[in-house]
């Protein structure tokens, strides 16, 4: 070491070393390489970044914070990321969509006409209501689905709530749609996005290569998305066989299932991140962890739209032979909350009850897939997902005094996925930055979403020709 050189975090004779901020907690789960689980401690954060991460007493010796968090009886947390997220659309029209309604009813007479109804200003409120629900639930990492009409005004609502995020925009070359192109217009358009918001993984907000994907991309498409992914080195996500549909097109359209005719045209790969993959069999299993390919698994999205994951799903079998799996939320069609935990503990009980196991996934794994293993997974592996030296501040820290952690449970993890979801958060914080403070975001005017997103709402309906249809009759007293 050279003379007179301090190393990092030594007080020394000149005092404390300053920071941005200081984050404890009575327990610290850090999903480091060892999966440590810490008491009574937390971590240091500069720049955006975690310096440190130890015991309290130590880091309070070592470090004097500009700001501190510290919550005694809580749990401290990487953040979570959700892996699959459809940012606009049916966001203004949440909890209004029927759940009885016929296959592809759900999507073709309400999504897409919501979409195609979308202004502007719709995208960016509807990605803001999104992004401040995801943040209050703890979730910090946000991969935005590819069905937005205004890529812009989506990143804008992320940046000024906070969120880690990607955009792209509408990619599909069918006859009839909203915003659909030939091929050509198309990757221009997502080569616009990347130009934006370049796809630097370290960015708050990044561009992502998106195609709708199923059976509404072309090969010309599918290769040109994929050979600008590569280019850009940005990661390329798009569905895949949710349902049998998919595979029942392909087979007829091209004589291969759809993994098997994206190998065929070379775009399987460790950039992809295919959304869902419920419906495949043997070989394509086999592809997609050969291929290194990563799967997004919402799996309220399929119990809700009964798309068959409680018979055919092979996500616990990818997670178990070590393919790339992270959770998503999916949309307001196939979910009405963006909350991770949520999902994990259903993953874990499909996992078990599937395979009439109770030793099958359990809360350690999907745990990983909500944090450390989701992260790389959607292309932030060594940026976020753990509390590590190095990893951007993407924390989260769970309230100890509610009910759902009374008495608080001896082993974290179960506590974590079975015993509580995203309504015991209290504080997030995203690349260094406090985005909730006491369970309430404080980086946008919530109080003044709440006027807009009605109004917007009714608008929205009426401009898409959509009619509500309560189930139980509303009427004045």
């Amino acid at each position: 070491m050279a003379a007179g050189r301090r190393p990092e975090g030594d007080a020394g004779a000149a005092g404390p070393e300053r920071v941005d901020l200081l984050v404890t907690a009575g327990t610290a789960v850090t999903m480091d390489p060892a999966r440590r689980v810490l008491r009574d401690a937390g971590v240091a954060v500069r720049q955006g970044a975690i310096v440190a991460v130890g015991a309290r007493p130590d880091l309070l010796r070592r470090y004097r914070a500009e700001e501190r968090l510290d919550v005694p009886d809580g749990t401290l947390t990487p953040g979570y990321v959700d892996a699959h997220q459809h940012l606009t659309g049916d966001r203004l029209a949440r909890c209004t969509i029927p759940d009885d309604l016929a296959p592809g009813e759900s999507i073709f007479a309400w999504a897409v006409p919501l979409h195609a109804a979308h202004r502007p200003d719709d995208d960016e409120l509807s990605a803001t209501l999104a992004a401040v629900e995801a943040v209050t639930n703890g979730v910090t990492t946000v991969i935005e689905a590819g069905t937005v009409a205004h890529p812009d005004r989506v990143a804008a609502a992320l940046t000024a709530v906070g969120v880690r995020g990607t955009v792209g925009a509408w990619g599909w070359d069918i006859e009839d749609g909203p915003f659909a192109a030939p091929a050509p217009e198309i990757l221009d358009r997502l080569a616009g996005v990347l130009d934006a918001f370049p796809p630097d993984p370290r960015r708050l907000v990044r561009g992502t290569v998106t195609l709708v994907g199923h059976n509404l991309a072309s090969d010309e498409l599918f290769v040109g998305a994929d050979r600008l992914a590569r280019d850009r080195q940005a990661l390329l996500t798009f569905h895949l066989s949710p349902t049998s549909s998919d595979p029942q097109h392909y087979l007829a359209a091209t004589g291969r299932r759809p993994v098997a005719h994206l190998d065929h045209l070379g775009v399987l790969g460790p950039h992809l991140l295919l959304a869902h993959g419920v419906w495949f069999d043997d070989a394509e299993v086999e592809l997609v962890l050969a291929s290194g390919t990563a799967v997004a698994y919402c799996p309220w999205a399929y119990l809700r739209l009964a798309q068959g994951v409680s018979r055919v799903g092979r996500h616990a079998e990818l997670v178990r032979r070590g393919g790339r799996v992270a959770l998503g939320c999916d949309s307001e069609n196939a979910g009405d909350q963006i909350d991770v935990l949520r999902a994990a503990a259903l993953a874990a009980g499909l996992a078990k009850d599937m395979a009439i196991d109770s030793t099958a996934l359990g809360a350690t794994d999907v745990f990983e897939l909500a944090t450390v293993a989701g992260a790389e997974a959607v292309g932030l592996g060594g940026v976020t997902g753990s509390l590590e030296v190095g990893r951007r501040a993407d924390l989260v820290v769970h309230r100890g005094d509610g009910p759902q952690w009374l008495p608080p449970g001896e082993d974290v993890a179960l506590q974590l996925v079975w015993g509580t979801d995203g309504r015991s958060v209290r504080h997030v914080v995203i690349d260094g930055r406090i985005v909730v403070r006491d369970g309430r975001c404080v980086t946008v005017d919530v109080d003044g979403l709440s006027g807009a997103a009605r109004d917007a709402s009714r608008d929205l309906l009426r401009r898409a020709g959509l009619t509500p249809r309560p189930t139980w009759p509303v009427t004045d007293p």
